[in-house]
C-alpha cells in the first residue's frame, strides 16, 4: 500500500534521503499546565534514568526501554529495546508545550532505527512527529516501506501511551 505523502509540499522537500516520516498521536487528557509539567520537570516519570544532563532546563540523555507490543491481550507479548533518548528543553507555546526528541538503540545501534523529531501536546493530544532512518541503508528503506514502518508507528504510539498514562495519574 503506498504511503500518503505529507500534505504540506514544503515537508516533502525536507524529508532527508534514506528516512521515513513518523507521525503518530494519542489522546492525553489534562490541562496545559499538566502537559507542561510532564514534558518538562516531570519527564523522568516516563523517561527513566538521566544519564547525561545537557544545557537547558531538564534537557538531557535518558536511558529508556522502548516497547513494541505484539499483542494487547493477556498474556501481553512485547519486545523491548534499551535506547538512549535525547530530550531538549521545554518550549512553551500558546498552543501547548513542545520538546525536541531523538533516540537510538543503546546496544547494536546499527541494527535499529534512529529517530529525530518533536513531541508536543495540543488540545488533549500528544503528537510525535519526525523522521527515522531504518537500518540497512537502501535495503532497509525498502523493508521499512513494505513492513517495518508498522513497528515504528507502534513503538511511537506506545511511547505516547506511556506519557498519557503519566499525565492521567
Amino acid at each position: 500500500m503506498p504511503r500518503k505523502p505529507p500534505s504540506n509540499p514544503a515537508q516533502q522537500a525536507e524529508e532527508p534521503v534514506g528516512t521515513s516520516r513518523l507521525q503518530v498521536s494519542h489522546p492525553a487528557s489534562g490541562s496545559l499546565a499538566q502537559a507542561a509539567e510532564v514534558l518538562g520537570a516531570g519527564r523522568t516519570a516516563w523517561l527513566g534514568e538521566l544519564v547525561e544532563a545537557r544545557a537547558g532546563e531538564h534537557a538531557g540523555r535518558y536511558l529508556l526501554d522502548l516497547e513494541l507490543r505484539v499483542t494487547d491481550a493477556a498474556p501481553r507479548v512485547a519486545f523491548r529495546k534499551a535506547a538512549f533518548v535525547d530530550v531538549g528543553p521545554l518550549e512553551p507555546d500558546a498552543d501547548g508545550p513542545t520538546v525536541e526528541i531523538s533516540w537510538r538503540a543503546a546496544g547494536l545501534a546499527t541494527l535499529f532505527p534512529v529517530f529525530a523529531g518533536r513531541l508536543s501536546w495540543r488540545d488533549g493530544e500528544l503528537v510525535l512527529d519526525g523522521y527515522y532512518a531504518p537500518p540497512g541503508g537502501g535495503m532497509g528503506v525498502i523493508a521499512d516501506r513494505l513492513l517495518l514502518n508498522v513497528a515504528a508507528r507502534a513503538t511511537g504510539r506506545r511511547l505516547l501511551e506511556r506519557i498519557a498514562e503519566v499525565m492521567a495519574a
